[in-house]
């Protein structure tokens, strides 16, 4: 199950951060996930919305440069080693992780991880395999 991840290109300039999420803030939008990289000459701001539609609308109607992808949002444990037994199991069946964040939710002892992965069929073969589902849209309150 894919969830929508927003990427906004940014120009590395101070405050272009508060204008993008307070452009969203106005809208009404509320934003589940966020993660900032960057290099010397721009940033990627990738964030997961409530509304995913809305704010790419929101986003390209005051010019902003954005992609949207799929990612798999995965709940797990939330205990010590929770996170490096998922992924050691990867590294085990040699999924490579592009990138991964967490998201703001925190649900019934369980913590919930974005991933981009290389390889997504083998990925939800491993996850469904170990007891591990993605976890829908829906589950997540996102439209």
């Amino acid at each position: 199950m894919a969830v929508n991840q927003i990427s906004v290109f940014l120009e590395n300039r101070t405050g272009q951060l508060a204008e993008i999420t307070g452009l969203l803030a106005e809208n009404k939008i509320n934003l589940r996930a966020i993660s900032i990289a960057e290099t010397a000459d721009y940033g990627v701001l990738r964030l997961i919305a409530d509304d995913s539609e809305k704010a790419t609308s929101v986003l390209l109607s005051q010019g902003n440069i954005i992609n949207m992808n799929p990612v798999t949002v995965v709940a797990v444990p939330d205990k010590p080693a929770g996170l490096s037994e998922l992924l050691a199991l990867l590294a085990d069946s040699d999924v490579s992780v592009e990138y991964m964040y967490s998201l703001f939710t925190h649900q019934n002892d369980k913590a919930y991880m974005v991933f981009r992965v290389t390889d997504y069929d083998n990925f939800i073969q491993l996850l469904t395999s170990h007891g591990l589902t993605p976890v829908s849209s829906a589950e997540l309150g996102l439209k």
